[in-house]
C-alpha cells in the first residue's frame, strides 16, 4: 500500500491519533516570529497548521497527496487546496509562480522519495522555512525488538542535507508518549500513520512484538529547521 492510500485511508480517525504530531507543530510554529500573509503548508494533512494560524492571512495554499486528508481540511475563498505530490518538480514549478512569505512542512517530508530532491525543489523558492522531520530513532526500541531496520532517515543525514541546500538553524528533539498497554500502543501505530506503509510482520511477529516489547511508551524523534 502506498503511503498516499494508507494516510487516506486513516484520514477520519488521524486527529484522535496524532498527538506527538500536535506537539511538533506547536515547537515549530513557536520559531516564526513573523505573521506571514502568503503561506504554505507542504503535506498539510487535514488542516493542522492551519488551525493554529491565529493571525489574519491573505493567502493559505494548502498540499496533499492524501485525498481523503484533503477532503477534512477546512476551505474557504482564502484557502487554495492543491491535490500534489511533494516528490513532483511540477508542483513546485507552480509554486514559483505564487507569492510565498513562508513555507512550512511538518510531520510530513520524513516520507519524500528522494529527500535531496525536494530540499532542492524547496531551495529554489528562496522562502523563509519551518521544517520538521521524523527520523530514524522514532520507534527506536521497537525496530530493535523486531530487528527491523529504521525505515525514515537519520538525524546527521539530515542536517548534512539540510547545510548542503538552506541558512537555517537545526535542532534535534525526543519525544515520548505513554501507554497503559502494548494493545493501545500498536494501535496508535496503525491508525496514526505515524508507520507509513510498511507492514514486515505477520500476525505472529506482531503478537510476538507485543509480548516481548520492553517499554510501556514509544520514542520519536524529529528534527526542526527553520530560517534564521
Amino acid at each position: 500500500m502506498k503511503v498516499s492510500t494508507e494516510f487516506s485511508k486513516n484520514a477520519s480517525t488521524y486527529g484522535l491519533h496524532n498527538v506527538i504530531q500536535n506537539k511538533v507543530l506547536d515547537k515549530l510554529l513557536s520559531h516564526v516570529e513573523t505573521k506571514p500573509q502568503y503561506i504554505v503548508d507542504l503535506g498539510c494533512g487535514s488542516g493542522e497548521l492551519y488551525s493554529k494560524v491565529n493571525w489574519q492571512y491573505s493567502h493559505f495554499i494548502g498540499i496533499d497527496f492524501a485525498k481523503g486528508m484533503l477532503e477534512l481540511h477546512p476551505k474557504n475563498e482564502k484557502i487554495e487546496l492543491i491535490y500534489g505530490d511533494f516528490n513532483q518538480h511540477k508542483l513546485f514549478d507552480y509554486l514559483l509562480t505564487c507569492k510565498i512569505d513562508y513555507l512550512f512542512s511538518s510531520s510530513a517530508l520524513q516520507w519524500a522519495e528522494n529527500l535531496e530532491n525536494v530540499f532542492q525543489q524547496i531551495a529554489r523558492l528562496k522562502v523563509p522555512i519551518a521544517l520538521a522531520i521524523f527520523t530514524s530513532n522514532t520507534f527506536k526500541s521497537l525496530n530493535e525488538t523486531a530487528n527491523l531496520s529504521p525505515i525514515l532517515k537519520s538525524s546527521s543525514y539530515i542536517n548534512k542535507l539540510q547545510q548542503k541546500y538552506f541558512d537555517a538553524k537545526f535542532e534535534v528533539v525526543n519525544y515520548k508518549l505513554d501507554f497503559q498497554s502494548t494493545r493501545e500502543m500498536f494501535k496508535y501505530i496503525k491508525k496514526s500513520g505515524v508507520s507509513g506503509s510498511r507492514k514486515k510482520l505477520n500476525y505472529k511477529q506482531t503478537k510476538e512484538l507485543m509480548q516481548n516489547y520492553p517499554l510501556s511508551y514509544l520514542e520519536f524523534e524529529v528534527v526542526f529547521i527553520h530560517s534564521n
